[in-house]
């Protein structure tokens, strides 16, 4: 295995030289730096990753913790903070927390070991002194915490009047809604942009709490439609829990959409494996993954963001378990 001394005796020069080269720091003569560059090429030279991070205090990783890696809207996020982070030659580390406030302080402490250079945090525990206190740049993505950290979020409140809209003009006049859990940024704008229509409308709602997790809503489901059999229109918090509605209404032979109509709230691929294809209030995952890396990024080269909150809007994907219009 060649060693950075092999280096520096094939370029006729000090190990601290190599050492400089390697690490962009201190004076290099041109001459010097050519036949250090030609010496690590000809050994074909790989440099200790770990001592190179221990010396700069810097490891070109950004650390991406989320909470729940079975739900899909995640790994879809996941996959556009990488691309960014990839191009700008970053890579990420990725950190499921199981909904786990004990975890996520531990992966915080973990990847603060590791020297990352930024991280990006999905999760929905209000921990912002555990990420102030991290002392790198933090970017939240999909939730709204500290004020002080820059933020991507969809306009959650807005879907969730997009959603009561769509029901009622499609002719629902019996609602619910399947909310996520409370203290959640995300699950709570939707809860109100959603009762705000109703309210607006003066239409009665049922409100039922859900995990954003399949067999708690199928559970609920099952136990939901037997309670409430008048229901027309259902929208779910998100496209899993409305996964697990929609199963169940098939399952007790309830016609979908002509029946009960269904309305789901991410846009993950998963939607359309679905039949019939779910129609939900679509987030630009991709686009909301890839700003936060961007953004993590300028943090992380010293240069400030224009604006804290960045809320991207969001739309109605048609599918089929709702009524044309």
């Amino acid at each position: 295995m060649t060693t950075i001394k092999d280096v520096a005796n094939k370029a006729n020069v000090s190990v601290a030289t190599v050492s400089r080269v390697l690490n962009q720091r201190g004076y290099v003569s041109e001459d010097a730096l050519s036949k250090v560059l030609q010496a690590i090429k000809e050994l074909d030279y790989q440099p200790n990753s770990v001592a190179r991070t221990l010396y700069n205090k810097t490891s070109n990783m950004i650390g991406l913790i989320v909470p729940d890696i079975q739900n899909p809207f995640f790994p879809e996020l996941a996959r556009a903070v990488e691309d960014v982070a990839n191009i700008y030659g970053y890579t990420v580390v990725l950190c499921n927390s199981d909904q786990d406030e004990k975890k996520e302080r531990e992966y915080v402490d973990a990847l603060k070991q590791k020297y990352i250079d930024g991280l990006i945090m999905s999760t929905h525990h209000q921990q912002e002194n555990v990420y102030s206190a991290a002392n790198i740049p933090v970017v939240a993505l999909d939730r709204v915490g500290d004020e002080r950290l820059p933020a991507v979020v969809s306009n959650n409140y807005n879907g969730g009047w997009k959603a009561a809209e769509y029901l009622v003009e499609r002719g629902a006049t019996r609602l619910a809604h399947i909310r996520g859990p409370r203290g959640i940024t995300s699950s709570e704008e939707r809860y109100n942009g959603f009762m705000a229509y109703i309210k607006n409308q003066g239409l009665d709602c049922v409100i039922e709490e859900c995990p954003f997790q399949l067999n708690p809503a199928e559970e609920l489901a099952e136990r939901f439609y037997a309670a409430h059999p008048h229901i027309d229109g259902v929208f779910a918090s998100n496209d899993v829990v409305a996964a697990g509605f929609l199963k169940v209404a098939l399952k007790q032979k309830i016609p979908v959409p002509d029946r009960l109509q269904l309305i789901g709230f991410d846009g993950i691929a998963f939607g359309h494996m679905m039949y019939p294809e779910l129609t939900t209030v679509a987030q630009p995952i991709y686009e909301m993954g890839a700003l936060a890396s961007r953004l993590c990024i300028k943090l992380i080269e010293g240069r400030q963001t224009e604006q804290l909150t960045n809320q991207l809007p969001v739309q109605i994907q048609l599918g089929g378990t709702t009524r044309g219009a």
